[in-house]
């Protein structure tokens, strides 16, 4: 009896200075958290990242860490989630950050910001520069952790009743518009309007809205903006790169083993990549389909590009003088965006305009 209990002991003494405690020392427990998603659930691409998101982290945790995925509207309204997150009615929120821009402008960095970084600039400043570092220290103020969980890419300048042909045509038009970037159409003279995903097709049909923006061609025919609209205009400037970030109350956050925290960020940056890989894949044939329809796709005159290219950059220059959240984010992401529009003249720029004027 003696000899075996301290068979029993040593062996056990041997797996802990081995380093590899039993698997009931690792046990995680049973946890159940709901995500808060801004987008309508009939968007597979930009809600559906919350959910990739969610069945990755079930599947990394053996189905013991469960989070259930919620659209605009079913917990809290689509412009709701940070309040929701902030104050712990959610654990998590999945959302476009500029649409909070009223709270701070600084959100607006956190997402897309007119003439400012490509996708894959944005994540290089987010994973590699101070992006991640910033933006954390300026959600802090709101109880929240973030992680960047999705990009578009390049978007298109929206849907108009009538083609935009001069900057004279900018002026006085209703225009929904996301986040920030209605600051410097206002400037231009339009009515920038922040309408939810899931309400602009009947505000645009009805007549409420003259023009509106969403994503780009795969989303936008979902939609159905083309049974209301003929002209289709790019680029969108003001949406270069945007980001969607995973908002996580920072208690709930803190509350997790280190296990789950690192699963956390592993399917967010899953997501992340999941993300822009479908919009690019689908948006081309989508695109098609629309011309097909008898879409106008025109882009927009020069004289509009840089007349907001101008007032983006005064516009820039007014707020860091005003708010010093801003000015900390924006000092640093500008003087990413220099360099790094200085390394892609040479290499994405240069390449992207050759093929896409070469004969495939």
């Amino acid at each position: 009896m003696e000899r075996r209990s301290f068979l029993r002991h040593a062996g056990l003494t041997g797996v802990l200075a081995a380093g590899a405690a039993p698997a009931v020392v690792h046990a995680q427990a049973n946890i159940r958290w709901r995500l808060a998603s801004s987008f309508p659930k009939s968007l597979d691409t930009i809600f559906g990242a919350a959910e990739v998101f969610a069945k990755k982290v079930g599947e990394m945790s053996g189905g013991k860490f469960q989070i259930s995925v919620h659209a605009g509207g079913e917990l809290m309204p689509p412009f709701g989630v940070v309040d929701g997150v902030q104050n712990g009615t959610v654990e998590l929120a999945h959302t476009a950050p500029y649409y909070f821009f009223g709270k701070d402008e600084t959100f607006a960095i956190g997402c897309a910001i007119p003439f400012g970084l490509n996708s894959r600039q944005m994540t290089a400043w987010m994973y590699e520069g101070n992006g991640r570092k910033l933006m954390r220290e300026f959600y802090g103020q709101y109880n929240i952790v973030n992680f960047p969980m999705g990009n578009t890419g390049a978007q298109m300048g929206g849907w108009y009743r009538k083609e935009i042909k001069t900057l004279a045509d900018m002026k006085g038009l209703k225009f929904r518009i996301g986040g920030f970037a209605g600051k410097v159409v206002e400037r231009l003279g339009s009515v920038p309007q922040n309408i939810p995903g899931g309400e602009i097709y009947q505000a645009l049909e009805k007549g409420t809205i003259d023009a509106a923006e969403w994503v780009g061609p795969y989303d936008d025919q979902k939609l159905g903006f083309n049974k209301v609209a003929p002209f289709y205009h790019y680029p969108g400037w003001w949406e270069g790169g945007p980001q969607l970030d995973l908002y996580v109350n920072s208690k709930a956050y803190e509350g997790l083993s280190a296990e789950y925290k690192a699963i956390i960020e592993a399917a967010a940056a899953y997501a992340h990549t999941d993300m822009q890989a479908k919009y690019d894949a689908r948006n081309p044939g989508a695109l098609k389909q629309l011309v097909a329809a008898k879409t106008k796709v025109v882009a927009l005159p020069k004289a509009v590009m840089d007349a907001a290219f101008k007032e983006s950059m005064a516009l820039y220059s007014e707020i860091s003088s005003k708010n010093p959240n801003w000015k900390k984010v924006y000092t640093d992401y500008a003087n990413f965006r220099r360099e790094q529009n200085l390394w892609f003249r040479f290499t994405e720029g240069q390449f992207d305009r050759y093929m896409q004027s070469a004969k495939l």
